[in-house]
């Protein structure tokens, strides 16, 4: 059974970083490699795309995490990670990661960031 499983988010003070992780089982990886991105939701809005990975390795971000922000990933550990960066409040939300391939789309649980001081 395909499985996604997120985790590395957590409290953390404005301006400063976190790195969350997302492990999909090798049924989504292989043997297409998926579009990769993650969404985040805060409390009372909707969900939105943060970043995303094509299998051609192009990258895009929302422009409110451009320069702060990057999504990359680890083939070999069928990993996909996002680094954050001088952190604001606004980045308080719900991250979640979705694996996606033959139109099929496999979301995470959703891991919690709190930047709050």
């Amino acid at each position: 059974q395909a499985q996604v499983v997120e985790s590395g988010g957590g409290l953390v003070q404005p301006g400063g970083s976190l790195l969350l992780s997302c492990v999909a089982s090798s049924s989504i990886f292989r043997p297409v490699m998926p579009l990769m991105q993650w969404y985040r939701q805060a409390p009372g809005k909707q969900r939105d795309l943060v970043a995303g990975i094509a299998s051609d390795g192009i990258t895009t971000y929302a422009d409110s995490v451009k320069g702060r922000f990057t999504i990359s990933r680890d083939n070999a550990k069928n990993t996909v990670y996002l680094q954050m960066n001088s952190l604001k409040p606004d980045d308080t939300a719900v991250y979640y990661c979705k694996f996606q391939r033959f139109g099929v789309s496999y979301w995470g649980q959703g891991t919690q960031v709190t930047v709050s001081s």
